[in-house]
């Protein structure tokens, strides 16, 4: 068979399942995500309202550069929910009565924050785009 030099159409290939290496940067990401909405979770408390902006701004930087490390939209998913079961595994009480978050307009605004953050970064982020040129079909 002769070869043409051209990589075939992303949307030819049947689907399958990602690489080892995008499965482990996936999970890696996970893992960030959760490490940062702990430290979020700790520093909107602190220093109230500048540490609400820094928490806020560390997660839409992670979801931002996972996204743009990875050139799809799951790689803002992935340090996303790993930030979002860190900090609703934070609201949790314990049997003990100890509670990191709470009852405040801080806590609200870190949560609800977040998750628009997350949305917004994943809205935005690259998707996947096909090989082919930039003109209209039809043309």
């Amino acid at each position: 068979m002769m070869s043409t030099g051209r990589q075939p159409n992303a949307l030819a290939q049947p689907p399958g399942l990602p690489s080892g290496g995008r499965i482990a940067a996936y999970l890696g990401l996970f893992l960030l995500g959760a490490v940062v909405g702990a430290a979020g979770g700790l520093v909107q408390s602190g220093w109230f309202p500048g540490g609400l902006l820094l928490a806020l701004a560390g997660a839409a930087g992670l979801f931002t550069g996972g996204a743009l490390a990875t050139g799809v939209r799951a790689g803002a998913l992935a340090p996303a929910a790993g930030w979002m079961i860190a900090v609703v595994l934070l609201t949790a009480s314990r049997p003990e009565g100890d509670f990191l978050f709470g009852a405040g307009l801080g806590s609200y605004l870190f949560l609800l924050g977040g998750m628009a953050v997350a949305v917004i970064c994943a809205t935005f982020a690259p998707g996947r785009r096909s090989g082919g040129s930039g003109a209209r079909l039809g043309n």
